[in-house]
């Protein structure tokens, strides 16, 4: 008998085959642990701090928000955010310079937080039903710990089902036509 050398490759013909069409969601990862995220430490600036300062913390960081504590480190309770969305609506719109301007004068007072045994399920809920972009995680004395963005979820999502997402087809006529509108 003579071994076919085509009959190795028969076997792993499974391994090109395209990825099913709809994908099996495990609801699992929704139980997750907010731990779970790939997320950084929190961005904390004092209330006096100036809206120039913030900018300039979240270009360098590449961040779309920081957390504001009184006396600007994360071992002080959060009293707000500032963020993103709040340059333009609170600031860029109204004609304020913000270079004078402190963030407690612009911020989010009192946001909405998660707390730190929360789970993915948690913040896909506090994100869509409030709108929110960023929201805070706190401790059990209310301490900012790090901040949940919608980045962070999608990151988490695609680390989960990676063959799904980095192998999807380069059909031009399967594509949606995307406009990016801003950062």
């Amino acid at each position: 008998m003579v071994d076919d050398p085509n009959d190795d490759l028969d076997q792993d013909d499974s391994y090109f085959d395209p990825p099913p069409r709809h994908a099996r969601f495990d609801a699992a990862l929704l139980r997750e642990s907010l731990r779970a995220l790939p997320v950084r430490p929190a961005l904390v600036l004092r209330a006096s701090d100036s809206v120039t300062e913030a900018v300039r913390l979240m270009q360098r960081e590449h961040r779309g928000c920081v957390v504001v504590t009184e006396d600007g480190t994360d071992a002080s309770p959060l009293i707000g955010i500032f963020t993103e969305r709040d340059v333009l609506r609170r600031i860029v719109d109204r004609g304020k310079n913000p270079a004078t301007l402190p963030l407690d004068a612009v911020m989010t007072a009192n946001p909405e937080v998660l707390a730190l045994s929360g789970t993915i399920a948690h913040a896909l809920n506090k994100m869509s039903v409030g709108g929110f972009r960023h929201v805070p995680v706190v401790d059990e004395n209310h301490h900012p710990v790090f901040v949940v963005s919608v980045r962070d979820i999608v990151e988490f999502l695609v680390e989960a089902f990676p063959r799904e997402v980095l192998t999807l087809s380069n059909d031009a006529s399967a594509q949606v036509p995307r406009r990016r509108y801003g950062a």
